[in-house]
């Protein structure tokens, strides 16, 4: 019996926040296995097209598009530019996220709940609005939201983190049974605190370590990788999941 491959040849795949650091590892995934990529970013232009730049040589489409995501406006340009340079996207990937300071429920800024409402939930709002009709009328759809497992921990100083993710989780679910008569599944990957270009893993990790039942710390790539499992037909069958990539630190319960 021959193995099962990851085959996204004739996919588009259109990933939020693609040029950050779990984000970059899910695009270049994704065009290992095919996909032409469109990769969205906010701020890091010169990230965005360096990484376009590095898929096209792997003989894939690629294009750096620029967008807040929270704002309709702005997810329907970004909807038109990747049309004109690549087609619709058959799956996107809702990685995108606001960076804030944490701290005690008691302290953190309303601005900073407000800032999670609407890069976790408004974001994934908006970009099912704008991108899951097309899906809808192709008779065949990818939404993958990037959650965590912070949102089971319910940890100290997390709070306005947690509720933008769970606030998420609660529309994603919704959405999976609203768009799967049409063959679109929707599904969420939460990552650990997992290793990356930029975050090293150290002693200051150690307890985490301890925690986790591998007792070790995940990778970018294993995130990747699962989204590129959900991406695929493989996982024609699977919808409305919250799948932890934690190494077992956290476990979803029945």
């Amino acid at each position: 019996m021959s193995g099962m491959n990851i085959d996204l040849h004739g996919r588009l795949a259109l990933v939020t926040g693609g040029s950050g650091q779990l984000g970059r590892v899910m695009c270049r995934t994704l065009a290992r296995c095919g996909a032409d990529v469109a990769v969205h970013y906010h701020r890091n232009r010169e990230g965005a097209e360096g990484l376009v730049t590095e898929l096209r040589a792997t003989g894939v489409r690629a294009h750096a598009v620029q967008a807040d995501v929270t704002l309709p406006a702005d997810v329907r340009a970004m909807r038109d530019a990747v049309n004109a340079q690549l087609g619709d996207p058959d799956i996107i990937v809702n990685n995108a996220v606001i960076q804030f300071a944490w701290t005690s429920v008691l302290q953190q800024s309303p601005h900073d709940f407000e800032g999670q409402f609407r890069s976790s939930v408004l974001h994934n709002v908006l970009m099912a609005q704008t991108f899951v009709p097309a899906m809808q009328a192709r008779g065949w759809g990818r939404v993958i939201g990037i959650n965590t497992e912070c949102s089971l921990q319910n940890t100290p100083t997390q709070a306005a983190y947690v509720a933008g993710k769970r606030g998420m989780d609660g529309v994603l679910r919704v959405l999976a049974r609203e768009v799967g008569p049409q063959q679109v599944t929707v599904n969420q990957v939460a990552p650990g605190w997992m290793i990356s270009e930029d975050v090293s893993d150290d002693d200051t990790a150690s307890a985490y370590r301890e925690g986790v039942p591998l007792r070790r710390r995940g990778t970018d790539q294993d995130v990747a990788n699962l989204v590129a499992f959900l991406a695929s037909d493989l996982a024609a069958f699977i919808s409305g999941q919250f799948i932890s990539v934690s190494g077992g630190n956290v476990m979803p319960a029945i």
